[in-house]
This record gives structure tokens, C-alpha cells and sequence, in this order.
């Protein structure tokens, strides 16, 4: 390292620094970069020559300059660039040292026209060590892939590089880091390399190379109707593109103004030289010239724009509307309401006109009313057309609703920025005509009048209106119909009608008294079992004929209730056994004497009385089934209904068995026929009995104990599954009993009268027996017809 050696500088006199040539680390002349010098050398000895020069071929001077307070070791020759050895060198007094940038950081300023490969500064760094760690070589480091410079990386000569050139309209400023790095030795037994950065700015300095730039293109102008001579029309704007160091600017016209229009050369403002009307075409394109001129006068770079200029009319005239006389805001009409669809209202005569020309005179029409009854025709106008309006809704136009309509007809510019408008009101006059039939307040009416209504008595009113005026307004009434549902006709003067149904209903009156059935006045009890007495009241509806029923008075007193809704008479619940009775009374022959009362619900209510003869006499069966066969004698609807659904179960079960082993069989017929079949003999199905046991009592009532006999049916179930089958089949169902006819609601004169039968002897009679093979009974027929199967099955069997 030489130590005290600072900074190596060539001066110039013009805008560019000189710099050194590199001639390599091993040369004796060049820029010293890399010099290595041995200690003993003798002071005095010429140890380089330093050669360099200017990039503008001026004469350079070199120089030396050490830190200060050091010693200086070296002389140069400010001409020759010589330099020599003043002082003796002492290798072991130096250490390693890093590289240190001299003029680093630093601002340097280059005309974007510098041309390339031109050098534009010098980067200087030094090593106070020696040998190839004092060495220095020099770096770009960038971020750029492509940098617009270069480094001699000895004598560190910054570049631009050849092609690349600068532009101050692209990038104004250039920031680059140099990198100095040492030739690298041992220190502290490592191998080490020892690096400085530092940055370089680089202002890209603006030159006069870009003509002018027209601001805020394309450019358009109007003329309007109002104009005169001298009226400012439009302004270009242009600037010098050097915007550091602009030049003036002046404008011209260069063509298509045809001697009409004129333009201030330094304000760029184009004027009207002759009146609007004078112009002959309605588009003007102008060329307009921007000059730089320079300090002394001189015309420089220049730029030409197209001013378009319009001729437009003035939007000062709104939309009007027109009638026969001319300007007109109201229109009347008188029609008759319900015109057909699609018509157009003839006695309309309106036109709408604007007085200006192209876009200024494109308007809208529209009607503004109540629904959507009229529509107007057309709805975009171009200066002026005849108005239409047509009908829309024909059933909306009606007198009855409103007798006069009222419309606006608005007419509203399309595209000017005023939107001037006008309007007009339409007043329309309704007309009557007989669109109407008389309407019902109801489509049909309800009343109710009493049983013993008079001849000529008020049944109830009705009413229909018509909302036509005048005689078509007047309605007629008439009747459609007899009995007591009819309708009523309403109809005006042109015949026009409609129908209400009415329904006419008869209220009953309490006007029947209850009437017991003799049949039931002499009844037969068994103690805890009820009878029931029954009293008919002949009247139609409720509470009318609803009756209750009440013990007046009984001999012996206080032994028996009644049900005061059914007429179920039972002893009192202390009753239980003929001794009781025998206590409470001295009657031996068992028979005594009700007062029973039947009174209805009516207003007012009407009763009848009766005397009614109970015998009583007692049971030896106990049990419900006793009970209810007792019970059954006053009621033989429920017996029957009890028989009938044993039998209707009966048959069920039948079926059901018949089913199941119908499939079986199927299921068994499918295995295979070498298993041996072993046949049962069949047995015989028993014969159950149903005994009525009862035991005679006082009073001479008899009761017969009877077997009902049930036919019975043999069946064989045999398949290749079992050894041996047998099947009972149930008894087959009896004839169901007739039913009576059913009690009447009501009782008329005239009618046929029916008694209720009761039950007052035997419970049970002896069924004939029937044949097994009765052809009409379902259940044998079935069961035929599975026998046969099951025969034709074993007969198959035994083939194989």
C-alpha cells in the first residue's frame, strides 16, 4: 500500500473530465491502479508514468495529493505525468486498508443529447494496502437488466453505453451504485477481499429536440345562429415538448377556415370573421399550425391539430301545440263512453311544431290521464307532426265511473340540455248509452215466513238497480217460477236483465201436541232391565218436536225413574229382587200403574199424558248377555243388528282360512313327489248349541229354551308337506232379518199408520236347518270348490 495517496485528479478546461487510460495491473503507464513497488527501492527512481487525456483533445496536467498530516513518498510531473520516489519505503509500518471512494457520492449533470459511448464522469477509489490488496477495481451494481451505462473497471470511467441514448421526456434522473472491490490478500491468516459502494445521481438535462404538443385534443367548436363577426369560436393550446427550457410558441392557420375564420397567433383564439348566415357549409375542419421560434426569431420545430367547427342552430325555441286557430293549450271533446278499441278520436285537431332545426327540434310526446284508456301517435317528433290519440281501453271509458276525462299531452326535447316542454290539456266528454242491466244487491235471497202465513202476506223485497240515467235507468220487476224457489227477473226499458234465485223457507210452528204410541202403554219388566215408552210429536223442526219425558205420579210412589230424553223407565236401584217389590206393595199380580208425561220444547210447549201398565217379573239368568237380550225385547233393531255382525265375522273367517291354506297347498305342491303321503282319516266337526235358558215367573210370562241349529261343512287339507290334514269349516252364516221400515220424522194426516214391534214372549225361535250344499250360500260354494282342489292335487301326487 502506499500510504499518504489520497486522490489522482486531471484537470480540463471544457464541459467533460479527462480521464486515464487503463493499460492493465502489469504496465508502467497507464492510471497506476495497480503498482507494486519493492521496499528497497532507491529514493529518486522514476517508478510510472501516468497518461491520460481529454475527451475534447485539450491538454491535461496530473497531479498527486496525500491525507493530511501524512507523508508524501511520490512527485508527479504535472506535463509528462512522471512519477518518481521522493522518500525511502518501510513495508513492515502499513496494514491492510479498504478501498475508500474519493469523490463518491456525488451529482452529476448530462444534456439528454450526449452522444453514446461518451464518458461522463470518473469514479476514484483508493487502497492503502499493497500489492493486489491495494488494487482497486470498479462495478455497476443495478437493479435495471438493462442500464443505459458502463464502468472501466480499472480506472473507473463512467460510460453511456454504445446504442443507448438519453431522453429527458422518458426519465429525468439516473440513480447508479459503484462497487470498488480490492485485489483481495491474506489478512489474519484469510484470505479476504475488502469492498466500498457508493451512489452516483445523474440528471438528464433537457434539450431543444421536441416540437410542440397540442393539449386537451381533439379539438371542437360551434357556431351558433346568435353569432357575429369577431365571436370567439374556439382556443388550441399548445406547449414547447422541452419543458425545462421552452421555446415561445405561435399559431397559424394553415388551411380549411375558407376565408371565414381567424386566429390570434400568440393566443391560439379562432374567431368568426363574417355572420352565420353567410356560411355555406354546416362542418368546417381547420388546420391549425404551432411554431417554436427561437431567441433570435428563427421558426423551429412545429406541430399541426384539426379544429372541427359545427354550424349549429340555437336551441331557443320550446315545442308548441297548434289548433285550427293556431297556438292552442286546450282541447275539448264530447263522445259517447265505450268507442271501439283501436279507434282514434276524430274530433281532435291538434299539431305540435318546434321551430328549431336538427337535434334541437327532436321531441317526445306523451299522454298523462287516469288508466291506460288512450295512447298517443307518434311518440318522437322531428320539427313538427300531427297529433293522433287513439283509444287503448274502451271499457275504462265508461259514464257511470266519470262523465269527463281529463289528459295532459306533454311534448319534452330528446337531446338539447334545456329539455324545453309544453303541454296541453285534453278535456274529454262522456256521452250515456244503455250499457248496463239492472244488478241485483244480492244473487239470491233467503227468507223465512211462518206456517200459518195469510194469503197476500209480505215474503220480503228485493231490489236491483241500474246505473244507465235516464229511462234506462228505470227497472221492471217479475217472477220466474213456482214453489218455494223461484227467481226474480229485473229488466229496463231496452230489455236488458238479470236474475236473482230466491229461496222461500216455511218456519214450523208449535202447533201439534206429543202422541204416545198405544202399543207402548202396557210394557213387561224384568227387574234391571229398562222399558222404553215412545210419544211422537208431529211437528217439523226443533225444539218443536223435541219431547221430555217425566213420571207424573206411580202407584206405589217413588219406585220408578225415567230418562227424560230416550223414555227409558227402570225401577229405582234398591230394587233388585221381587221380594223387595213384594215389601213395598201389596199388589201380588205384579202389574202397576205410571202417569207419564210427554212434553215438547216448544213456544209455547204443549203435553200429553198417559197411563202405562208395568208388569214385573224377575230372571233367573245373571250376566250382561241376559241383560242385553232383555234390554233387546224393547229395542229389536239393536238384536238384530247384533246377529248380523256375527254372521258378517263369521264369513270373514271363513275366507281368511280358505286363503291361507289355499297357499299352502300351492307352496307344498312344489316339492318334490317321492315323499311319501300318509292319509288321515277325517274328523268329524261338532255341532255347537246356543241355549236361551229362562224360567217362568209370575204373571204368566213363559220363556222357551231353544238350540239354533248351525249347519256344518266338512273340508280335507292334505299335501305332500304333512302326513295327514284335517280342516273344520264354520258354521255357515243365517239369513239376515228384514228391517223394519224407519220411524217417521214427522207425523201428517193422511199418513198410513205403522207400528214399532215389541218384544214381549219369546226371545229366541228355532232356525229350519239348511243343506250343506245349498248352491246360493257363498261360503258352501267356496268350500266345494277348495275340495275339489285338494282332490285333484292328491289324485296328481299319487300318479307319481
Amino acid at each position: 500500500c502506499a500510504q499518504g495517496l489520497r486522490r489522482v485528479i486531471g484537470l480540463a478546461q471544457t464541459d467533460y473530465a479527462p480521464y486515464f487510460y487503463d493499460n492493465g495491473p502489469n504496465s508502467n503507464n497507464g492510471n497506476m491502479a495497480l503498482l507494486n513497488l519493492s521496499e528497497d527501492t532507491p529514493k529518486g527512481t522514476q517508478i510510472y508514468v501516468l497518461n491520460g487525456t481529454d475527451p475534447e483533445v485539450q491538454p491535461v496536467k496530473y497531479g498527486m495529493t496525500f491525507e493530511p498530516g501524512s507523508k508524501e513518498y511520490f512527485r508527479v510531473h504535472p506535463k509528462s505525468g512522471t512519477v518518481t520516489l521522493i522518500e525511502e519505503l518501510d513495508r513492515e509500518s502499513y496494514v491492510c486498508y479498504e478501498p475508500q471512494f474519493q469523490t463518491m457520492p456525488s451529482i452529476v449533470d448530462v444534456p439528454e443529447n450526449t452522444t453514446s459511448g461518451s464518458s461522463i464522469y470518473k469514479v476514484q477509489a483508493v487502497d492503502r494496502d499493497t500489492g493486489s490488496g491495494g488494487s482497486v477495481t470498479y462495478f455497476l451494481q443495478s437493479s435495471e437488466p438493462s442500464t443505459k451505462f458502463a464502468i472501466d473497471h480499472h480506472s473507473g470511467v463512467l460510460r453511456i453505453k454504445p446504442g443507448e441514448t438519453l431522453d429527458y421526456e422518458k426519465s429525468h434522473t439516473y440513480f447508479i451504485t459503484v462497487v470498488a472491490k480490492d485485489g483481495g490478500g491474506i489478512y489474519k491468516g484469510k484470505q479476504q477481499v475488502m469492498s466500498s459502494s457508493a451512489t452516483l445521481t445523474i440528471n438528464v438535462i433537457d434539450t431543444q429536440d421536441t416540437p410542440p404538443v397540442f393539449v386537451g385534443t381533439p379539438y371542437f367548436g360551434y357556431v351558433y345562429e346568435v353569432s357575429s363577426p369577431g365571436s370567439e369560436i374556439f382556443t388550441v393550446f399548445a406547449k414547447d415538448g422541452d419543458m425545462d427550457n421552452p421555446n415561445p410558441i405561435i399559431h397559424s392557420i394553415e388551411s380549411g377556415a375558407d376565408g371565414v375564420f381567424a386566429i390570434n397567433k400568440t393566443s391560439g383564439c379562432i374567431t368568426l370573421k363574417v355572420y352565420p348566415a353567410e356560411l355555406r357549409r354546416e362542418i368546417f375542419n381547420i388546420k391549425v399550425k404551432a411554431s417554436e421560434v427561437s431567441p433570435e426569431g428563427k421558426l423551429l420545430d412545429f406541430a399541426v391539430t384539426t379544429v372541427t367547427i359545427r354550424v349549429v342552430d340555437l336551441n331557443n325555441h320550446p315545442p308548441t301545440f297548434f289548433g285550427e286557430n293556431g297556438p292552442q293549450n286546450v282541447f275539448e271533446l264530447t263522445m259517447y263512453e265505450h268507442p271501439p278499441e283501436g279507434e282514434f278520436l276524430r274530433g281532435l285537431k291538434i299539431t305540435v311544431n318546434d321551430s328549431d332545426q336538427g337535434s334541437n327540434a327532436k321531441f317526445h310526446l306523451r299522454l298523462v290521464g287516469p288508466g291506460h284508456m288512450l295512447r298517443v301517435v307518434p311518440q318522437t317528433v322531428l320539427n313538427e307532426a300531427q297529433v293522433t290519440i287513439l283509444v287503448e281501453d274502451s271499457a275504462a271509458m265508461d259514464f257511470e265511473k266519470s262523465q269527463f276525462l281529463t289528459f295532459k299531452l306533454l311534448a319534452v326535447e330528446i337531446d338539447t340540455p334545456e329539455r324545453f316542454s309544453a303541454t296541453a290539456d285534453i278535456i274529454i266528454h262522456l256521452l250515456d248509452t244503455n250499457d248496463n242491466a239492472p244488478k241485483f244487491s244480492s244473487d239470491f235471497y233467503i227468507t223465512r215466513i211462518p206456517e200459518n202465513s195469510p194469503g197476500g202476506s209480505s215474503v220480503m223485497s228485493v231490489t236491483a238497480s241500474d246505473p244507465d240515467s235516464g229511462l234506462w235507468g228505470v227497472v221492471k220487476y217479475s217472477i220466474y217460477g213456482s214453489g218455494y224457489n223461484f227467481y226474480v227477473k229485473a229488466e229496463d226499458t231496452e230489455g236488458k236483465y238479470s236474475l236473482a234465485e230466491v229461496f222461500v223457507t216455511i218456519m214450523d210452528l208449535n202447533d201439534h201436541s206429543p202422541a204416545f204410541n198405544e202399543n207402548s202403554l202396557e210394557k213387561t219388566m224384568v227387574i234391571g232391565a229398562p222399558v222404553k215408552i215412545e210419544a211422537i210429536d208431529e211437528d217439523a223442526e226443533e225444539p218443536n218436536n223435541v219431547i221430555e219425558y217425566s213420571i207424573m205420579k206411580s202407584d206405589p210412589d217413588d219406585i220408578f225413574n225415567i230418562d227424560a230424553d230416550t223414555g227409558e223407565i227402570k225401577l229405582k236401584p234398591y230394587i233388585k229382587s221381587m221380594d223387595i217389590i213384594q215389601n213395598i206393595s201389596s199388589n201380588k199380580d205384579c202389574t202397576w200403574s205410571v202417569v207419564v208425561q210427554a212434553k215438547d220444547r216448544g213456544s209455547p210447549s204443549f203435553s200429553t199424558t198417559k197411563v202405562v201398565k208395568i208388569d214385573i217379573t224377575e230372571t233367573q239368568l245373571k250376566g250382561p248377555l241376559t241383560s242385553f237380550l232383555l234390554k233387546s225385547r224393547e229395542n229389536p233393531m239393536q238384536f238384530l243388528g247384533l246377529v248380523s255382525g256375527v254372521i258378517i265375522i263369521m264369513v270373514f273367517v271363513t275366507v281368511f282360512i280358505s286363503t291361507v291354506i289355499y297357499v299352502r297347498n300351492v307352496k307344498s305342491n312344489k316339492i318334490l313327489p317321492s315323499r311319501r303321503i300318509i292319509q288321515r282319516k277325517r274328523k268329524p266337526w261338532g255341532q255347537d248349541d246356543f241355549h236361551q235358558p229362562f224360567r217362568e215367573e209370575c204373571c204368566g210370562v213363559k220363556f222357551r229354551n231353544e238350540d239354533l241349529e248351525i249347519p256344518t261343512a266338512d273340508n280335507i287339507n292334505c299335501n305332500n308337506n304333512v302326513k295327514g290334514c284335517f280342516h273344520r269349516t264354520p258354521p255357515s252364516p243365517p239369513d239376515a232379518p228384514v228391517m223394519p221400515p224407519p220411524l217417521p220424522s214427522h207425523f201428517r194426516h193422511g199418513d198410513r199408520e205403522w207400528t214399532v214391534p215389541t218384544v214381549s214372549a219369546s226371545v229366541a225361535s228355532k232356525t229350519k236347518k239348511r243343506s250343506d250344499r245349498c248352491k246360493d250360500n257363498p261360503v258352501n260354494t267356496a268350500l266345494v270348490s277348495e275340495l275339489k282342489l285338494r282332490l285333484e292335487q292328491k289324485n296328481m301326487a299319487n300318479r307319481y
